[in-house]
């Protein structure tokens, strides 16, 4: 390779939500028909998925959806970016943790980046 580990920088802020076919207050599996499903785009957002319209989600198989990362410079703009790239994203026909990444975007501590361990624990119970 022609650099260095020294010569790569960091730069920027990441966010990645694991969508999973599960109720977001249980968490339990939520197998079934995708009856419509629309990812979210634009610049600095991604999906990582197989899912598509009319999909069936089985039951005894791992529970992902699939993963969607955002960019942005700053932190304060990647959960900006995040919590409008979940508001576009779109699965009907089975319950899915969209809701539950939404809450953690748009709850206090977690912009503030006051978490520790118990974070979620906390905010399930809420």
């Amino acid at each position: 390779m022609r650099f260095k580990q020294e010569d790569i920088k960091i730069r920027g802020h990441a966010i990645e939500c694991r969508i999973n076919a599960e109720d977001p207050f249980k968490f339990t599996p939520c197998p079934g028909k995708i009856t419509a499903y629309h990812p979210p785009g634009g610049m600095g957002v991604r999906v990582d998925s197989f899912v598509y319209d009319q999909y069936s989600v089985v039951p005894n198989y791992d529970s992902l959806i699939g993963k969607l990362i955002v960019h942005a410079d700053t932190r304060e703009e990647a959960i900006k970016r995040m919590a409008r790239a979940l508001d576009e994203y779109l699965i009907e026909g089975i319950k899915t943790t969209i809701f539950f990444h939404k809450r953690i975007m748009a709850h206090k501590d977690f912009i503030e980046g006051d978490i520790d361990t118990s974070f979620l624990e906390r905010i399930v119970l809420e």
